[in-house]
């Protein structure tokens, strides 16, 4: 089976689990046919970008117990769909990249140019 691959064009790290992320619940920001939101950038959460998220009617922090999610907080990484990356960033509330855990397919729709200038200063295990 093949590794999946990061931006960097390495394989790919995990992004966070606890709390678990990824759209297969895995710890990775894997994706496949499966995702059409293309969960596939890791990120770091910041205040601005949670209040950004809510606005656009994705509210990350609140918990949903249904769902088995506990709700977000500033510093917590999450695998983020590609395209909501974007619209932060076009928008000014763009939070930290995690390169190395931030899958290759999230180059189909956000520059590699654009991931770099908010790569995270310094890399934290969320395992």
């Amino acid at each position: 089976m093949l590794k999946a691959k990061n931006v960097l064009g390495s394989e790919l790290q995990p992004c966070c689990k606890f709390p678990m992320t990824g759209f297969y619940r895995d710890g990775y920001c894997n994706t496949g046919v499966e995702d059409s939101g293309m969960h596939t950038v890791c990120i770091r959460l910041t205040d601005e970008f949670l209040d950004f998220s809510k606005a656009a009617g994705n509210d990350l922090s609140t918990p949903a117990p249904q769902f088995d999610f506990p709700g977000l907080i500033a510093g917590d990484q999450w695998c983020l769909c590609a395209l909501r990356w974007r619209e932060a960033f076009e928008n000014g509330a763009a939070p930290e990249v995690v390169l190395e855990s931030t899958h290759e397919a999230t180059l189909r729709v956000v520059r590699l140019e654009d991931l770099k200038k908010h790569a995270a200063k310094e890399s934290q295990k969320f395992l």
